[in-house]
């Protein structure tokens, strides 16, 4: 089965490599063409659009920014609606706002394309593993067609509900990783600034309730000095902005959402927008003058 791909940034790339590793032929589209030739060279075909690769193949895929950029790509000029066939499939795999993914649904009915909202979890390091944790809006029978596929991609598939339910459910999650990064930090910081090694805290503490997935993943971040992106404060940015709109919308309060965002707002604006959002970290670090690591 012929798979079209578009969008080819530090998610997409690996997740193409990881559909082509389980032998699926993947037809590959992103504005960037040094990232279209990054794939080609690991056994993908490149395409010219996204109108080429909606008429060459009846599953696609798209990875991209936000909501403006999955509806420019879905229904734009030269846009995957305007070569899509009736019956064909799209996953858009981006984590946008559920009301988003919904209005883009609807202009996909009318012209009898199916879709499916399908945001994902784990980073870079996951995408590269082929281990993400998938969240699907949508049609339970569509979403039987592509699981397999999807577990090309992900360790999990899981159906949340109707269109929309995928990007809710990503909107809970990245909501509990940030304030957890944000909790992390300030213990983090207040151990170190009471002359407390931070790496024994850790050590100490891991096995304990207070481990998670996300302090497993991020403090040896922080302890290294290493900011290196596997997801940027930037992208996090614009997930609690699109859970306080979603928010806003339901009457649905998120009280320490918002001061998550107050954080990493203040850290786009002193350039650590492109860091990993570990680097959290570095707004208590400044605020304290105790820093972490020596790097």
């Amino acid at each position: 089965m012929k798979i079209g791909f578009i969008g080819l940034g530090i998610m997409g790339k690996p997740m193409v490599k990881n559909l082509l590793k389980a032998n699926y032929e993947v037809l590959a589209y992103d504005i960037l063409k040094e990232n279209i030739d990054q794939v080609v060279q690991a056994g993908a075909v490149g395409a010219t659009s996204a109108k080429e690769v909606a008429q060459q193949c009846e599953l696609i895929i798209t990875m991209l920014p936000n909501g403006l950029e999955v509806k420019e790509v879905v229904c734009g000029v030269n846009g995957i609606l305007e070569g899509a066939k009736q019956g064909s499939i799209i996953v858009d795999m981006s984590s946008i706002a559920p009301g988003v993914a919904q209005e883009i649904h609807k202009l996909c009915k009318e012209k009898g394309i199916n879709m499916l909202d399908a945001p994902v979890s784990g980073g870079e390091p996951k995408a590269i593993e082929g281990t993400l944790s998938i969240m699907i809006g949508g049609d339970e029978a569509i979403f039987n067609k592509v699981y397999d596929i999807l577990l090309a991609m992900g360790a999990s598939a899981v159906l949340c509900g109707d269109i929309g339910a995928g990007n809710t459910t990503k909107l809970a999650n990245q909501i509990i990783v940030a304030l957890n990064i944000v909790a992390v930090s300030e213990a983090f910081t207040l151990s170190a600034r009471a002359g407390v090694d931070p790496n024994k805290v850790f050590d100490a503490i891991k096995g304990g309730l207070a481990g998670s997935t996300v302090m497993n993943a991020k403090v040896p971040m922080m302890l290294e000095g290493n900011f290196n992106p596997g997801f940027k404060i930037d992208l996090h940015i614009k997930d609690l902005r699109n859970a306080l709109d979603t928010a806003h919308e339901i009457g649905s309060p998120l009280p320490f959402t918002a001061q998550a965002m107050e954080i990493m707002q203040n850290l786009h604006a002193n350039g650590y927008g492109q860091n990993d959002h570990s680097a959290i970290v570095k707004y208590y670090e400044t605020l304290t003058g105790t820093k972490l690591s020596e790097a």
